[in-house]
């Protein structure tokens, strides 16, 4: 990659001396793609251009522009899988924060609070571990604040700092509070919406009622607004729609209009400006009404996932969206059009990498659980931008992706979980997952006429022996039934290894070879592996292995040796071969090397490492690239002298490559990173 062209666009140029990488200060830089899954805004009152924005791993964000562009803020508790569905700033003192998280499919979160705008946070005591689904802030007492956990209703009157529970301690019925509404003129009538029915107090919490007339029964309850002037109107969303009541929740009527009883209606948000216009979030897009519910019309794609919808008070037209996937979408027209507003955003889950040798600065990754907002993601500038590039793809997941050739001759195959894909001239993408197979014949040939090679019916002749499939070879002989073939590979395809004139694959129905560039693929017979993760290769050596079990090449594929896993590991998380013929491999319990083909097993010298999830050899360096999804350190083994280099990252790390002489790597749920500054600190491991 053109380094100038990183320093100059990040100011990376950082003055370090002796320090060394271990105790370097210096964060690495996140690069994108934008996007991923966002799910709260918030606004400075006193600054409606001022955002935040709670993700699903623990970062909070912030923009000043109203979200035309977000920035990093902090991550809360430096925890990776606290769901921020909440964030409160205090209108008195912008730089008082409160944030309510959970965690996913843990009965476990907190409720944080930051004095110094949102740089540094910490748990309030009273609320410690508890998984907070709804928080709010009362509108004639600032200083009131409401939450709703698992456990139950919780009330704070000095602005977070105690807490007492308001409903039943124990109820069998008021807990699993998923959303929360303070009365605008009366801090005391408070509702709460539970995963079975909504409640409403009007005395503090000393009473409950269930106001469920009208609602269905057995109804999660995700959002409840009430109109700020004419407070008996209460809106309540719920997995069975929308309902509106006119009295203060005694009757609900069940709003007509969207057109799926079973929507899971997560968020209701009035226009401040004119109260009967309401925008409704669901699973299925975004919906709005400008008759207070009488009528709904839908505003987004109905595979549009809506988490919260923020209606800026200066200009009602500016409408936001926090989505699942897509991030950040922004309106200027009241929700007529949205387009992506996530530059600074990135929430992304990258698996894949691939970069063509010529030309450095283009890279490719595959990211997963990002359907059609995800896939495969192109930057011609070394990830300062990127472009998707995932029309095709059919919403696939990319596992695995490789780049064949050089320049602008260079074939991109991309792994999904129903085969794989390969680059078009076009930019799209098409199936390729052809299958051949070899012609065996059987101990006992039928004399019978041999159709064409790669036909249909050559694929299912029965005068052969076929080679291994699925786990099992099936002989054919003249007295065998015939058998039908698949005749394209519809396997998850974990793994790409390039060899010469020809591609490895490794896929859930064993290895697989091609021999033009992905266009038709030939099960490896020889070896007897019914699902390859991971694949390493140098010269003719191919290094296979499965959760469990390992095998060994010499020659490009012809014939295969069962190798023992070292003594200690017990799953396979990743292997590699280097230029010394070393084979490498890692998991739970560290990263192991062996210098006689798997005879032995060794391990460096002061790297410990658990949970390693990559190895990768940098030919052009002469060293290897391991990380671990526990580590924010990236470590490299310089040969021949096994000495270790070693980066601290600040990020938990998928894996790590080489960029001109640069690092990037995968964070886990973040994108992609960049090293700021090749700093090192080595000592010899061996």
């Amino acid at each position: 990659m053109r380094l100038g062209l990183v320093r100059g666009m990040f100011a990376l140029i950082v003055s370090l001396g002796a320090v060394s990488a271990a105790h370097a200060a210096v964060p690495w830089f996140a690069l994108g793609p934008y996007g991923g899954d966002a799910r709260s805004i918030t606004a400075d009152p006193g600054d409606a251009r001022h955002l935040f924005l709670g993700t699903v791993n623990g970062w909070v964000y912030e923009s000043h522009d109203g979200g035309k562009s977000w920035s990093r803020l902090a991550q809360i508790d430096r925890r990776d899988d606290l769901v921020i569905d909440h964030i409160l700033v205090d209108p008195a003192d912008p730089k008082r924060l409160v944030v309510g998280a959970w965690v996913i499919d843990r009965p476990e979160g907190g409720l944080f609070v930051s004095i110094d705008g949102g740089k540094n946070w910490y748990d309030q005591a009273e609320m410690r571990g508890q998984s907070i689904r709804s928080l709010a802030r009362g509108t004639q007492d600032p200083k009131e604040l409401v939450a709703g956990t698992l456990k139950g209703v919780f009330r704070s009157m000095d602005n977070g700092t105690h807490w007492t529970q308001i409903s039943p301690p124990g109820s069998v019925e008021i807990h699993e509070v998923e959303s929360i509404a303070i009365d605008p003129k009366d801090g005391n009538i408070i509702y709460a919406g539970t995963w079975h029915l909504p409640w409403k107090t009007t005395d503090g919490g000393e009473h409950w009622s269930n106001i469920k007339n009208g609602v269905i029964d057995d109804s999660d309850v995700f959002s409840i607004i009430v109109d700020p002037v004419h407070t008996k109107t209460v809106y309540a969303s719920a997995c069975s729609g929308i309902y509106k009541s006119n009295d203060g929740g005694l009757q609900f009527q069940k709003v007509q209009g969207i057109p799926s009883t079973a929507r899971r209606t997560r968020k209701l948000m009035q226009d401040p400006r004119a109260l009967r216009t309401v925008y409704a979030g669901t699973t299925e897009g975004l919906y709005k009404t400008l008759d207070g519910g009488q009528l709904w019309q839908r505003m987004t794609p109905a595979d549009v996932i809506v988490n919260d919808v923020f209606v800026d008070p200066d200009n009602t037209n500016h409408v936001l969206l926090a989505t699942d996937r897509g991030g950040v979408l922004r309106s200027e027209d009241g929700g007529a059009s949205f387009t992506d507003s996530n530059t600074g955003f990135s929430a992304r889950q990258v698996d894949a990498y691939a970069s063509d040798p010529s030309v450095p600065a283009t890279v490719y990754v595959g990211v997963v659980n990002d359907k059609t907002t995800g896939g495969v993601f192109v930057s011609h500038d070394g990830g300062v931008s990127w472009e998707q590039r995932s029309q095709g793809l059919n919403g696939n997941d990319v596992f695995s992706l490789v780049s064949l050739g050089n320049g602008g001759n260079a074939q991109l195959l991309a792994g999904t979980g129903h085969g794989v894909y390969r680059m078009t001239e076009q930019g799209t993408w098409a199936s390729s997952n052809a299958m051949i197979y070899p012609h065996i014949p059987a101990a006992k040939p039928a004399p019978k006429k041999i159709p064409a090679r790669g036909t249909t019916l050559h694929r299912k002749a029965v005068a052969y022996e076929l080679p291994q499939h699925r786990g099992a070879v099936a002989a054919k002989t003249e007295h065998a039934a015939a058998v039908s073939l698949p005749d394209h590979l519809d396997a998850v395809i974990y793994s790409f290894a390039q060899q010469g004139e020809s591609v490895y694959a490794g896929t859930s129905r064993g290895l697989m070879r091609s021999s033009n560039a992905g266009l038709e693929w030939t099960p490896v017979s020889a070896l007897t592996m019914p699902d390859v993760r991971f694949l390493g290769e140098h010269g003719k050596m191919i290094f296979a292995a499965s959760l469990k079990r390992m095998a060994l090449s010499p020659d490009e594929g012809v014939s295969w040796d069962a190798i023992a896993l070292p003594p200690d590991l017990t799953q396979i998380g990743a292997v590699g071969v280097d230029e010394l013929g070393n084979l490498w491999v890692g998991g739970r319990e560290g990263v192991y090397y062996s210098t006689d083909y798997g005879e032995s097993w060794k391990t460096l010298k002061n790297l410990f490492l658990t949970q390693v999830n990559s190895i990768f050899f940098d030919a052009q360096n002469h060293r290897v690239l391991i990380t671990a999804a526990n580590s924010p350190f990236a470590f490299a083994v310089g040969l021949p002298s096994y000495s270790v280099t070693y980066w601290d990252s600040g990020w938990l790390l998928r894996f790590a490559r080489p960029m001109g002489d640069h690092l990037v790597a995968a964070s886990l749920f973040d994108g992609m990173v960049i090293q700021p500054r090749m700093v090192t600190s080595g000592f010899n491991g061996k």
